[in-house]
C-alpha cells in the first residue's frame, strides 16, 4: 500500500433539481469513501443552520387545546402545519412575522406579511382552512435561527405570556446518500471515489449545505491536530512577468478567491451570493455598501474587517 495520503478533490456536482444534487470527490485513500461519505453525512443532517418556527400566537386563543372560531382545523393541527414552514432569515436576531387573512379559502405560507430580513420558501405550504364567509384568522410566528432539533421543555425561554412555544427542526437537509467506488490514479487502481446526494428544502442550496459540512468537519479536526500539518504538494510557480516580485505579489493577494480566507460559512455564502468572488471585489465597496447587502450584517462585515487585519490587508 502506497505511503501517501491522496488528498482528494470535488471533481464534479451533477444538479438534479434546485434542492437536490450529487457531488463526487475522488481520489481518496482506501478506505477513505466510507470514513469521509459518513461524517459527511452525519453533519449534513444534525449541524447545518436553519430557521424554524419557535413560537406561535393566534388572536382569540390562549393555548393550544382549543378550537378557533370560522377555522376548519384546530390549534394542534395549525401547530403541526407551522412546522412544516421553512424560512431564510438573513438575521441573527429572532424575527416575528404577522399573518392576516379574512374570509373563506385556505390560509397558506403566502399569506405571512414577510421583512427584508426574512424570507418564506413554501409559500404553498397550507397553514389552515376558514370555512366560514366571516370567519378571519390572525397570527404573530416567531422564526429563528438554530442547528439541529430543539425540544420544548421547561428551559426554553417564553416570548410572552400568550406565545406558544413548538419544538423546533431547524436543519434545511431533508436527505443524504452516499456511495463508494473504485477508482484509480496512474498504476493505483485500490483508491476510493464517494458520491453524495444531498437534498434540501429549498432554504440552502446543496452546495451551501455541503461546503458548511465540510467547514464544521475542518474546525474540528483542526482544534485536535494541534501545531501539525501535512501539506500538500504544490507545483512551483515560474514567474513570467518582468513586475517587480513585491507588486506582483499584492496583485495575486488582491486575486485570492473569498473561499480561500478560511471566513464562516455564512459570510461566505452571502459574499458569494452578491458576486463578491475575490479580495478584489471586496475592496471595490465602501463598508456603508457592505453593509446593504443580502444578508450581510454587521456580525459578518466584523468578521471581514478581522480577516483582513489579520492578513494585513
Amino acid at each position: 500500500m502506497s505511503k501517501i495520503i491522496h488528498t482528494p478533490s470535488l471533481t464534479s456536482v451533477t444538479d438534479h433539481s434546485a434542492s437536490s444534487a450529487t457531488f463526487a470527490i475522488e481520489p481518496l485513500h482506501t478506505g477513505y469513501g466510507m470514513t469521509l461519505g459518513n461524517s459527511l453525512r452525519r453533519v449534513l443532517l444534525s449541524s447545518i443552520a436553519g430557521a424554524a418556527v419557535t413560537h406561535f400566537r393566534i388572536e382569540g386563543t390562549s393555548h393550544e387545546f382549543t378550537t378557533i372560531a370560522g377555522v376548519k382545523e384546530d390549534a394542534v393541527t395549525i401547530m403541526l402545519n407551522l412546522k412544516g414552514l421553512r424560512f431564510r432569515v438573513f438575521s441573527d436576531e429572532p424575527q416575528t412575522v404577522r399573518l392576516s387573512k379574512k374570509g373563506k379559502g385556505e390560509v397558506t405560507g403566502a399569506d405571512i406579511q414577510t421583512n427584508a430580513d426574512i424570507e418564506v420558501v413554501n409559500p404553498d405550504h397550507s397553514i389552515c382552512t376558514i370555512d366560514d364567509a366571516k370567519g378571519s384568522v390572525v397570527m404573530d410566528i416567531v422564526v429563528e435561527n438554530g442547528r439541529g432539533y430543539r425540544v420544548v421543555d421547561e428551559s426554553t425561554p417564553k416570548k410572552a405570556a400568550d406565545l406558544i412555544a413548538l419544538d423546533a427542526l431547524f436543519t434545511p437537509v431533508l436527505r443524504v446518500r452516499y456511495k463508494v467506488e473504485n477508482t484509480r490514479v496512474g498504476q493505483m487502481t485500490d483508491l476510493d471515489r464517494v458520491l453524495i446526494t444531498i437534498d434540501t428544502d429549498g432554504s440552502v442550496t446543496p452546495r451551501e449545505a455541503f461546503e458548511e459540512a465540510a467547514a464544521i468537519l475542518v474546525n474540528q479536526y483542526t482544534a485536535l491536530a494541534g501545531q501539525t500539518r501535512i501539506e500538500p504538494e504544490v507545483p512551483a510557480i515560474t514567474r513570467t512577468t518582468s513586475e517587480p516580485a513585491q507588486e506582483s505579489d499584492e496583485a495575486s493577494e488582491l486575486l485570492t478567491s473569498i473561499e480561500d480566507l478560511n471566513l464562516s460559512a455564512r459570510t461566505t455564502n452571502a459574499l458569494v451570493n452578491n458576486d463578491i468572488h475575490t479580495i478584489k471585489d471586496l475592496f471595490s465597496l465602501s463598508e456603508a455598501e457592505l453593509r446593504d447587502l443580502k444578508g450581510f450584517g454587521n456580525k459578518a462585515l466584523d468578521e471581514v474587517k478581522d480577516k483582513l487585519a489579520e492578513l494585513e490587508l
